[in-house]
């Protein structure tokens, strides 16, 4: 998946291979030197790929042999259990992992144990983590449908799509982080929202490359907004601090550094009007349908 770091994704690739039966138990895991070789990256992210591998219990350290691979652990007693386990199960986990501590805390593993079973076992339905997450994708934006025929305004029809995926990346804070226009992920559910867009804009005067430009720069200022919501979101998880709260604790700190010089004309800013992100999406939409309103003239 686009911005999964390189150990992640190797990580990841492992794993399949111990679930297509191409590893078993006791079989030596790839050493550093050829996750070098084969993968073409530093000794550095090779070594981080096979430490999460252990970690997760998946892998286990033998002197003078390297790493092996683990025989998969039971489901914990604890765990609710997982009978009929199902593809949609999977993602459906994986969904509320990601809605709840975002998309790092996002493993097959901690998937797994939510479903109350082994992590082998989701390999039978979604070939790793990539692939869950482009599952859960399409199942989030399937959640949220443009309306056929579309609105016979241009405008209207912008608007709600624009809507539309901005409630979409509030309800899921980490969907934004997963959407591309350079390298999109193959995701019907989400390419649909796209094509609806295109078919809005189709027959105004626009030329390909400025219908191009359009549906592309409309999507990527919602979701670029929604990517700074969603690190706020972030942050006060990790710091148990609101917003309010960090600014206030820096507040002379900023005031010292306004009181002069160039930065001055940043002290007529408020504080408050850049946090409201409701607030910024409306106006930003405005401003950018208004200018596109007159291109179309």
């Amino acid at each position: 998946m686009t911005g999964d770091p390189p150990f992640r994704r190797i990580a990841d690739a492992i794993h399949a291979r111990i679930a297509a039966g191409d590893l078993r138990p006791g079989d030596r895991a790839p050493s550093t030197r050829q996750i070098t070789r084969e993968w073409g990256v530093a000794m550095a992210t090779a070594t981080k790929a096979l430490t999460t591998l252990h970690r997760e219990g998946v892998l286990a350290p033998v002197r003078g042999v390297g790493m092996i691979v683990q025989p998969p652990r039971p489901a914990r007693a604890s765990a609710r259990p997982a009978p009929g386990l199902t593809r949609d199960r999977v993602v459906e986990a994986g969904i509320a992992v990601a809605d709840a501590d975002g998309l790092d805390a996002l493993s097959m593993r901690r998937v797994a144990a939510e479903l109350g079973t082994g992590t082998m076992s989701l390999y039978r339905h979604v070939q790793d983590r990539d692939e869950l997450v482009r599952n859960m994708s399409g199942t989030v934006f399937a959640e949220a449908p443009l309306p056929e025929p579309p609105p016979e305004d241009w405008r209207a029809c912008l608007e709600l799509a624009a809507r539309t995926q901005w409630d979409l990346y509030g309800r899921h804070p980490w969907l934004a982080a997963v959407v591309s226009f350079t390298r999109p992920p193959l995701v019907p559910a989400m390419m649909a929202h796209t094509a609806w867009t295109v078919r809005a804009l189709r027959g105004r005067g626009l030329s390909a490359g400025d219908l191009t430009r359009e549906v592309i720069t409309l999507s990527t200022f919602v979701r670029g907004l929604a990517i700074s919501r969603a690190e706020e979101v972030t942050a006060v998880r990790a710091t148990g601090r609101s917003l309010d709260q960090w600014w206030a604790s820096r507040a002379s700190a900023f005031t010292e550094a306004l009181d002069t010089g160039a930065l001055s004309a940043l002290a007529h800013l408020r504080q408050d009007a850049s946090a409201d992100f409701e607030a910024l999406f409306a106006y930003g939409l405005a401003r950018h349908l208004n200018g596109l309103a007159a291109l179309l003239r």
